[in-house]
């Protein structure tokens, strides 16, 4: 049976790019070794770093504007400490619209005064705050873009004077924005890009060495960019399935051809929940619904085992939402088919049917 990957993180990745990586393992380009077993020095390597690097860039439209991409490790998590201790001088400001921003702030908090600009947590996240001020003298301004456990995303990008920050792990090169605007962005590869244990960060050059604190070579954004991404073994399958994956997306046209298919993808499901009187969707405001993860919950509790038995019967894999939340979560990224997203409406439009 042909299975629906809906996994928030690892999430599903092209057939073509776990064809590729597998038979990499086994053989990397015909050179009778493993691409998990040769040097990352050697010049195969080198040139898979590369050619991760420069793609990186060039789905973000920052090629030759100033900005190093960097394949680094401990997940999206470490860069809650590596922004700060990298950027914080005297004060920064936190969007906190879920989870992930406010275990971000709890990193900062190490490193200098903190400003909470907003929050949505009096709603248990279930929307983007709006109509907030930024305060002036601020090192810099950190955003969550998408909110993978509650399922809100940011559409609209705040303006600020400031150096914004961005966390995009379960959004990155899913849809068109104007990269340039942020100064630094961090993505874990797990939620869109690739396997577990690479983190893609992507930096201005000109914002980094203000801080006045000595920062350990490890987490010295510096320091990985005079190494070309490569001060430590890197994580060569992570960092090589990713780049997989990168040119798995050129080929289908890019950033702005895939945030097409990602709507469509979005919009399909979300009429469903809204015309389906047996759920409802758990963000308030539809403008705030991330198009990445759609988060519902059933309206009786009592029919929920039926409607389980259902979508797991139709092939359908990791639809449980968050215990933060509860329900359901649907997460489309940028490798989950249409055709997988119209199964679970079929099976949402049968379970009503027949209640």
């Amino acid at each position: 049976m042909q299975k629906h990957n809906f996994s928030a993180g690892p999430c599903i990745l092209p057939q073509s790019v776990m064809q590729k990586a597998a038979d990499a393992v086994v053989d990397y380009n015909g050179i009778g070794l493993s691409i998990i077993e040769i040097s990352h020095r050697s010049k195969e390597f080198v040139a898979v770093m590369e050619n991760a690097r420069s793609l990186a860039l060039e789905h973000l439209g920052l090629t030759g504007k100033g900005y190093q991409a960097l394949f680094l490790q401990g997940g999206a998590s470490m860069q809650f400490l590596m922004v700060a201790y990298n950027l914080l001088n005297t004060k920064a400001g936190y969007l906190n619209t879920g989870t992930w921003s406010s275990k971000a702030i709890k990193e900062a908090k190490l490193f200098g005064d903190l400003v909470e600009v907003a929050s949505s947590k009096d709603k248990n996240f279930n929307y983007i705050p709006k109509a907030y001020e930024i305060p002036s003298g601020l090192d810099y301004l950190h955003l969550t873009t998408n909110n993978t456990i509650f399922g809100t995303q940011i559409k609209e990008i705040p303006q600020t004077d400031a150096p914004l920050v961005c966390d995009m792990s379960s959004d990155i090169f899913s849809r068109a924005l104007d990269f340039s605007q942020f100064d630094l962005i961090y993505a874990g590869a797990q939620k869109n890009m690739g396997p577990a244990g690479t983190t893609l960060v992507v930096v201005k050059e000109e914002i980094l060495g203000q801080v006045q604190r000595s920062i350990p070579s490890m987490l010295d954004y510096q320091v990985h960019i005079g190494k070309d991404s490569m001060f430590n073994t890197p994580p060569v399958f992570a960092v090589y399935t990713s780049m997989l994956t990168m040119e798995w997306l050129k080929a289908q046209g890019g950033v702005a051809t895939i945030a097409q298919i990602n709507e469509a993808k979005a919009s399909l499901l979300y009429n469903e929940i809204d015309s389906n009187e047996l759920f409802t969707g758990f963000v308030a405001d539809p403008a705030d619904r991330s198009t990445m993860n759609a988060t519902f919950t059933i309206n009786d509790e009592s029919q929920a085992d039926r409607f389980n038995k259902m979508w797991q019967d139709a092939g359908i894999n990791g639809l449980n939402g968050h215990r933060s939340v509860g329900g359901y979560r649907a997460s489309m990224y940028n490798a989950l088919p249409l055709a997988s997203v119209q199964v679970l409406v079929d099976v949402m439009q049968e379970f009503q049917r027949t209640a």
